[in-house]
């Protein structure tokens, strides 16, 4: 029995809508860099969406790509950007964002989610200027590093206390579409428009073959956004790939669509493990899981399935994380289930 991977949501290609349009459109002659019909299609469609007509929305190929986009193209050389120890800019991007000469101010978090006192706690600590650098950019994860969402009270009181104290708040949307489809969200994307500056819609962990759009709704960071995604060579020749993908997520919600399938699927597994006594190392109601297991268990489990073992808690036990995907079966969950009750 070959092993089934838990250990991440991209191990699969993509939804079939859009190989099967990629396959359509293939031979239809096209503008390049972006200005292709799909798209722009997508782009109204997004825009429609977030209910704000003069968005500027662009496509580039991944999330760390966009990270490093957004927050180098937003920053002086004498600024910097905080974010939670989890975020994934602070912990998975080889350095990339401070590659670009900016440092990242990571703050210790109980949840995976930045409080206003949190960033006070920061900005405090820096007031001995120009001898310090200049706080400018908040960046959020939602959902984040270790499955939590943002409800809209806190991302309203984030955004309102980053206007207060002249700073710019960027969220990193790779898994967005699981946070507005899990089953205690309370935000809308229309929401997240308007409590951000910048934001993106991740497609290559939500059934795209690869991609993200960035949409920047700050009059101020629109400008010149362009010239820096050519510039650091995510500017695509054939951006018609990266559109039509998105398009095809875009139309009918499909988006959504799969989020949500990926969170149900995680749910059933969560359910699992709680009614066998295992405790988590967050409460998550998205496609990210972290029960925590002692070695036999872990053992054990890999036997069939694949996952990383997220932390080790102490000499005996370690919370492992468990992510689904747009394309988990019910039989793999239904397998994975039986080996649960089984430990």
């Amino acid at each position: 029995m070959k092993k089934y991977s838990f250990k991440n949501d991209y191990s699969e290609g993509c939804h079939p809508n859009i190989l099967e349009a990629l396959i359509k459109t293939n031979l239809d002659q096209q503008n390049g860099y972006g200005y292709d019909n799909y798209s722009d299609d997508a782009r109204e469609l997004i825009k429609k969406k977030i209910n704000d007509k003069n968005a500027e929305i662009y496509f580039v190929s991944g999330g760390t790509q966009a990270n490093l986009l957004v927050i180098s193209s937003i920053l002086r050389p004498h600024e910097s950007v905080i974010s939670a120890e989890t975020g994934h800019i602070f912990t998975n991007e080889t350095g990339a964002i401070e590659a670009t000469g900016h440092k990242i101010h990571g703050v210790v978090t109980e949840d995976g989610k930045l409080k206003p006192e949190h960033i006070q706690s920061v900005l405090e600590s820096h007031t001995n200027k120009p001898h310090q650098l200049k706080q400018k950019l908040v960046y959020i994860s939602n959902s984040t590093e270790i499955g939590t969402i943002y409800q809209k009270q806190e991302l309203k009181e984030l955004y309102e206390f980053c206007q207060a104290n002249d700073l710019f708040l960027f969220m990193d949307g790779a898994r967005l579409g699981q946070a507005l489809t899990s089953e205690i969200n309370d935000l809308t994307l229309e929401d997240v428009a308007n409590f951000t500056d910048v934001f993106y819609l991740g497609g290559t962990k939500n059934g795209a073959l690869l991609g993200e759009a960035i949409v920047i709704t700050n009059d101020n960071l629109k400008g010149e956004f362009g010239f820096h995604v050519k510039q650091k060579g995510a500017l695509l020749a054939k951006g018609r790939l990266l559109g039509i993908q998105f398009l095809e997520l875009m139309k009918d919600d499909l988006y959504f669509d799969l989020a949500k399938i990926s969170n149900v699927q995680a749910m059933k597994i969560k359910s699992a493990f709680q009614e066998k006594g295992f405790q988590f190392f967050s409460e998550t109601f998205t496609n990210q899981i972290f029960p925590i297991l002692n070695n036999f268990q872990i053992e054990k489990l890999s036997d069939n399935f694949d996952f990383y073992v997220w932390k080790k808690m102490d000499e005996e036990n370690s919370a492992i994380r468990i992510i689904t995907s747009w394309a988990t079966s019910d039989e793999v969950v239904e397998d994975f289930i039986n080996e649960i009750k089984a430990l």
